[in-house]
């Protein structure tokens, strides 16, 4: 179960992303990761090419044979020959059966411990992407990764690389063995490369055109799900026809993608059913001409029609994944390039190879003490977007120092800069100018798992995973005991946890307690107090609880957070009240720093919010 809000900024004229947020690996970055996968399970890879080869050489016997056959018999040989050579293309049969039945098994299961690993990475560095990134880039396109291409590289590898391997065994051991039987017939069976024009053709269009549909794709996931999480919304404001039509362009988008990759298969697949045609016409003319003059025996323009003919399946095999394998090489592509993904300097991206040796860490903090210099910020400044909204900076010159241990209040009017402050603080996004840091260390470069260390930022949007509600709370402190976990919930006044039936092993979202919006709040701050971090920056964090309880919760956090740094943005000017400072903000600047006291008494910004709010 997820609790998510819309991200600012987007309408529903821009709500069709053009799957760019993300990138996507290139060809040869893509190459390079599939040949390290092999690698990694380059023994099970080899034997599968090795027992496709043996399975080839014996599928060789059966028209080779029957060719000795038909020759026995025109020459007068007895029943006992032809039982013979029967007897062998029954074993050869047999042999070829195990053979490529054992093949397909070791393919298969290289496929499934190679799908596994890309699977495993595929976690690995989502996990790892910053949450800027993750936001431009919208759930849709993330998911869509996760699901469909994940899922096609998985097909890909579990399905199409045996058969792919046995088809192309099978299609050289069969073009070989008309060659050795007469190599006039063999020009014959070069025939069958009239259709690689066809299929450069293809190539040359159809990486391209997947790529296309899976961006497509993304865009309508991404559509769909903001439309479903925000329906009461969609409904509350009358934007069921807007919504509606930006789904029709999303849809009629999906739909002109895949037109066009239809369009290049049905181009494709005439062009190859007719190349399998024209050997075996050729073998049959170019034989019976020769045969006609003595040039040739029967038998040997039985056997290289019917190896031709035998042809037409596994390139048949090789043309059906050739689809699957274009399809699948632009999924790949796309779920490798999560790993091009921007992230902090100090944090590496997920890698299938053994890790290198340590790198030198980054600089550590020397202090919790935490500095706003100069900082400057506009939305998209750093994708290089071209959107003017990314040149027009929404903080100007902000100047701010935050001691340890210190409680201090960020106030303002909507959309003053204090949400946008707080996301700096937090390392979510670096300053365009200036520089935040804690300790003398930007926070921006901190490495992720070092920076969630430090600093936390609780907004107002939480998420509830499908799990217990230990499962919950142990995403944050793994190694927590049942006591440890009690106590974090009754230090947020979470009191509704104790009356589940089965407590902390009580099922959460579908098929069990679901969470209200209160009540995911308050999960959000237990996880803060288990993680323990030195600065928390709450942002609204309990904009969600009534006013009795986001006053007792507050009271309770103040407590349990006694000593540490808490920044509170907040429209309850209670929170600044308590607070140690208040720093008020106005249009992207820091207008005012003082105390309550202080700040009521100079009669400005601040005092005339409170009299505001109080009245």
């Amino acid at each position: 179960m997820t609790t998510t809000a819309t991200r600012p900024g987007r309408s529903d004229d821009d709500a069709l992303p053009d799957g760019a947020a993300l990138p996507v690996a290139d060809p040869a970055t893509t190459r390079r990761a599939a040949l390290r996968l092999v690698r990694l399970d380059g023994r099970a890879f080899a034997l599968m090419l090795t027992l496709n080869a043996l399975a080839a050489g014996a599928g060789l016997a059966g028209p080779w044979l029957l060719g000795r056959i038909v020759d026995t018999v025109r020459t007068g040989g007895g029943v006992r020959a032809v039982d013979r050579l029967a007897l062998v293309i029954l074993v050869c049969g047999l042999a070829q059966l195990l053979l490529a039945r054992y093949a397909r098994y070791v393919g298969h299961r290289f496929g499934e411990r190679t799908v596994a690993r890309v699977r495993e990475q595929y976690v690995d560095r989502a996990l790892a992407l910053p949450a800027a990134v993750v936001e431009r880039a919208g759930t849709g396109d993330l998911t869509a990764r996760g699901t469909s291409d994940v899922t096609s590289v998985a097909r890909t590898l579990r399905d199409a690389v045996p058969e792919v391997c046995v088809a192309a065994a099978q299609a050289l051991f069969l073009l070989g063995a008309v060659l050795v039987l007469d190599p006039r017939l063999g020009l014959c069976g070069l025939l069958v490369f009239s259709g690689v024009f066809a299929v450069r053709w293809y190539l040359r269009r159809a990486r391209e055109a997947y790529l296309a549909e899976g961006a497509a794709t993304s865009a309508l996931a991404e559509l769909l799900a903001a439309t479903a999480t925000g329906a009461r919304t969609v409904e509350a404001l009358c934007l069921q026809e807007r919504r509606t039509a930006a789904s029709e362009r999303a849809v009629e988008r999906c739909r002109r993608t895949r037109t066009r990759t239809l369009f290049l298969r049905s181009v494709l697949l005439p062009a190859v059913d007719v190349a399998y045609v024209l050997p075996v016409v050729g073998v049959l003319l170019v034989g019976g001409a020769l045969h006609g003059r003595g040039g040739i025996s029967l038998g040997v323009v039985i056997a290289a029609a019917l190896y031709l003919r035998q042809l037409a399946d596994p390139l048949a095999t090789v043309l059906f994944w050739a689809e699957q394998l274009q399809s699948s090489g632009a999924a790949f592509a796309r779920v490798e390039g999560l790993g091009q993904a921007p992230r902090p300097r100090a944090a590496a991206p997920a890698t299938l190879l053994p890790r290198p040796s340590p790198a030198p860490s980054p600089a550590t903090p020397a202090d919790d003490r935490i500095d706003v210099t100069a900082v400057h910020y506009a939305y998209g400044a750093a994708d290089g977007s071209r959107s003017p909204a990314a040149h027009r900076d929404v903080l100007h010159g902000v100047d701010l120092t935050v001691r340890p241990g210190e409680r201090l209040a960020l106030v303002g009017p909507s959309g003053a800069g204090k949400s946008t402050l707080g996301r700096l603080l937090a390392g979510i996004d670096a300053p365009r100018l200036g520089a935040v840091t804690v300790g003398g260390v930007p926070v921006a470069a901190l490495d992720p798992a070092a920076l969630r260390r430090q600093i936390v930022l609780v907004t107002q949007e939480h998420h509830v995973f499908l799990g217990t509600l230990r499962d919950n709370l142990q995403i944050a402190a793994p190694d927590a005991g049942d006591a440890t976990l009690s106590a974090a919930l009754a230090a947020v006044g979470a009191d509704w946890a104790a009356e589940l039936p089965a407590g902390l092993d009580s099922e959460l979202g579908a098929g069990g307690h679901r969470p209200d919006g209160s009540q995911s709040q308050q999960l959000a701050l237990a996880r803060v107090v288990l993680a323990d971090p030195h600065t928390v920056i709450l942002d609204e964090a309990t904009a969600l609880l009534d006013p009795r309880t986001a006053r007792h919760t507050e009271r309770a956090l103040a407590a349990v957070l006694k000593g540490r740094t808490v920044i509170a943005i907040a429209h309850r000017l209670h929170t600044a009240h308590d607070a140690d400072r208040v720093a008020v903000m106005e249009e992207g600047r820091l207008t005012e720093l003082g105390t309550h006291d202080a700040l009521v008494a100079a009669n400005g910004a601040y005092a005339a919010l409170w009299r505001s709010w109080h009245s």
